[in-house]
């Protein structure tokens, strides 16, 4: 398995709307790249981390040279009007190869790959 995370700051009064379109971008990207899906974190200083996890890191890379695009105009504008900062260049943060996984899973999660 293979993790990608991001960040982003998003404009006050916004985060309904960020965490909203992320939600369906997620969904989108997962229905069309292959993802196994995300989690959306909330850092202390008001940043919201996610954390995606891919069957492998071509998967993830053909996902992210076609800039994960998905057709849902409406999504991705209420994403981009929500987000405040992103890391210089938007790329993720981190990309790592899982080694040793013992996340455990609510029963609400899907199972573990």
């Amino acid at each position: 398995m293979f993790v990608a995370v991001y960040w982003w700051r998003v404009h006050p009064g916004k985060e309904e709307q960020f965490r909203k379109a992320w939600r369906r971008g997620m969904q989108l990207i997962r229905e069309r790249y292959g993802s196994y899906g995300s989690r959306l974190h909330r850092d202390a200083d008001g940043r919201f981390v996610g954390y995606a996890e891919w069957p492998d890191e071509a998967t993830w890379r053909a996902a992210f040279d076609r800039k994960m695009v998905y057709d849902d105009p409406a999504t991705r504008a209420a994403f981009l009007d929500a987000i405040a900062e992103v890391p210089a260049d938007a790329d993720p943060i981190f990309t790592m190869t899982v080694t040793d996984d013992l996340l455990l899973r609510s029963a609400d999660d899907p199972p573990s790959r």
